[in-house]
């Protein structure tokens, strides 16, 4: 079974995290299974940027982003090469490296 190694992140794992994960899962569900309160604003419907991620190592395992997250990325705060919704992305049998960015969106502009 792959892995997700969550990085620490200062409020949402601060000691960081390894998952075991079920192929097929994408990564917000399987960090909100095992109690990593990744922000989901828009219910994982792609349609929102809280969710964004950062896959560290394991990137090109992943299935392709569509175009429409690839559009919402683009909005996405901290954006990277190896960016991607949480919600869109679906783990595969390789083990992931993640990092949860500082900052969403949603936080950036409420002035966190």
């Amino acid at each position: 079974m792959p892995k997700i190694i969550f990085l620490p992140h200062e409020e949402i794992c601060p000691e960081g995290a390894v998952i075991e994960v079920e192929s097929g899962t994408t990564i917000c569900d399987a960090a909100l299974a095992n109690g990593i309160e990744i922000e989901h604003a828009c219910e994982k419907s792609c349609a929102c940027t809280t969710c964004h991620v950062i896959v560290r190592e394991g990137f090109e395992s992943l299935p392709e982003a569509s175009e429409d997250e690839e559009d919402m990325l683009d909005k996405a705060w901290g954006l990277e090469p190896d960016s991607r919704l949480s919600c869109q992305a679906v783990v595969d049998d390789k083990d992931l490296v993640v990092e949860i960015p500082k900052y969403t969106i949603n936080m950036v502009s409420e002035s966190h």
